[in-house]
């Protein structure tokens, strides 16, 4: 027999030893829809109306969404590759561990668990929640117990008890989703089908409303500048880092598939098409709903908005906000599941591989989900939940994600070299200018919202206000896995004397 043929042999009874347990019930339908699924939650109902008010100009803001879903596109097309040539549970953090080796995969494992994965499930259900008190006043404290902050180091100020009520459904929604999934990625799968699908349908109906509506709006609102948003030199490039991370948010999670891509049929064939298509129906939808609301809103209005699309629908109907609410409702209850679903089998391969608690291994015998790291993850996502607002936690994952989307992009060259002969049933079109431009493009962009980031805290320091710089405290989280990566590693030499 070849050595490369005893080499391709190997590797396919490694992928069936990572995937042990698991069942594979995902067909490209459900791919595509769990693509879609994860990346459409908040952003595109929630960021804009920020995004606005830092930019100050339609035509610049709309650009911003171009530009942002074109990079992830790149993203996607280079990740297809890795993704095809690695179908694991797991995703990423086996892809780090072929390219970089353990140290590298374990941190983005971390920092998936830290603040990535747990942090867009407590921003996704913090949304929901607060969609939900449209319909249903929930309790808040008042007063001095509501500011109540306590200070990090280097970090800044955190605000756990703002907002209580909304956070305490929020909590409430992830142990909800952490028990459907516990029962089997059958009945996640499902959940996120519908969802999906109500998804998009939604975000159709805002466009055909803010387009086809009476009066709704006007052309001269695509490209009316704000009356006193003005950034000019280097406050434009911090306010361009800014919307980005806003736009960036609303297109994560466009990597969450090769989380499950264990539990894909024929993933080779259908994770890599899921991956694309479900892209092209997110950037195709974004781009629409964008224009929508800056064609409704002046830009103004916009940045003084909470909720954009609810106050683009009460433009085109009545009571047009409160059904917008309930598709923000949909839309994040989606996303959170597709997150809980996915993240849950980074930590079931840490576990698997020797660097996280043995039992988070383990797949439940009659469920075949990972259940102990769906209970562990759905614990931390309620802790980060109260640990600030909507904002400091999606900014502060983030921050930390693109730097692994950086590596993940620079990776692909990494194993075209290591391993020339290893067989790719998807090739990234452009090799190798797609994944350079990829990881130039994510390394500027972590630069300029370091910039933006320490700009932000000084401002709001200066004004008495309760501040976080975002990325200190993304990094710090991810620095304090290294301890527990040293201990495990400790104690595997140890067994094996």
């Amino acid at each position: 027999m070849e050595p490369a043929t005893i080499n391709d042999n190997g590797r396919q009874a490694e992928v069936r030893r990572a995937n042990q347990g698991l069942l594979s019930a995902l067909g490209l339908f459900s791919t595509t829809m769990f693509v879609a699924g994860a990346v459409i939650g908040s952003g595109i109902f929630r960021k804009p109306g920020v995004m606005a008010g830092q930019i100050g100009s339609p035509a610049l803001l709309l650009t911003v969404w171009v530009l942002a879903g074109a990079v992830t596109l790149i993203g996607a097309l280079v990740n297809a590759e890795v993704a095809a040539m690695i179908p694991e549970a797991g995703g990423q953090y086996v892809f780090f561990d072929r390219m970089y080796g353990s140290f590298w995969a374990y941190l983005y494992g971390w920092a998936t668990f830290a603040i990535i994965k747990c942090g867009a499930i407590a921003g996704l259900t913090y949304v929901f929640a607060e969609s939900a008190a449209r319909f249903v006043p929930l309790p808040e404290l008042s007063g001095a117990a509501a500011l109540w902050t306590f200070h990090l180091p280097y970090v800044g100020d955190i605000t756990p008890l703002a907002n209580l009520g909304v956070k305490g459904v929020a909590a409430a929604l992830i142990a909800l989703l952490t028990l459907i999934n516990y029962l089997g990625i059958r009945y996640g799968s499902v959940v996120q089908n519908i969802f999906t699908v109500a998804k998009i349908a939604s975000l159709l109906a805002i466009v055909l409303l803010a387009f086809l509506a009476p009066d709704a709006g006007r052309a001269a609102n695509l490209d009316a500048p704000s009356l006193s948003i003005h950034p000019r030199g280097l406050a434009l490039w911090a306010a361009l880092a800014a919307t980005l991370q806003g736009a960036f948010w609303a297109y994560d999670g466009w990597n969450d598939v090769t989380y499950v891509a264990g539990e894909i049929k024929n993933p080779q064939r259908n994770l890599p098409r899921g991956l694309i298509l479900g892209m092209a129906i997110v950037i195709a939808a974004y781009l629409s709903v964008n224009l929508a609301y800056a064609y409704v809103l002046p830009i103004d209005a916009m940045a003084a908005s909470k909720l954009v699309a609810a106050d683009v629908a009460a433009r085109c109907f009545h009571d047009g906000g409160k059904w917008i609410a309930l598709a923000v409702m949909i839309s994040t209850f989606g996303a959170a599941n597709s997150n809980i679903l996915s993240a849950a089998r980074v930590y079931f391969s840490m576990a698997r591989r020797g660097v996280f608690p043995g039992f988070l291994g383990a797949a439940h015998p009659r469920f075949h989900s990972p259940a102990a790291s769906l209970l562990l993850q759905g614990a931390w996502s309620v802790a980060l939940l109260f640990s600030g607002t909507f904002d400091t936690i999606t900014d502060t994952l983030i921050f930390v994600a693109w730097i692994f989307y950086a590596a993940g992009a620079y990776g692909v060259i990494v194993l075209r070299r290591k391993e020339p002969e290893t067989p790719r049933p998807y090739r990234v079109p452009g090799y190798p200018i797609l994944p350079a431009l990829f990881t130039v493009f994510a390394l500027t962009f972590l630069v300029l919202t370091i910039y933006s980031d320490v700009s932000g805290y000084r401002t709001a320091a200066a004004a008495g206000k309760p501040a976080i710089i975002n990325s200190a405290f993304g990094t710090l989280l991810v620095l304090l896995g290294t301890p527990i990566y040293l201990f495990y590693k400790w104690r595997k030499c140890r067994l094996t004397v």
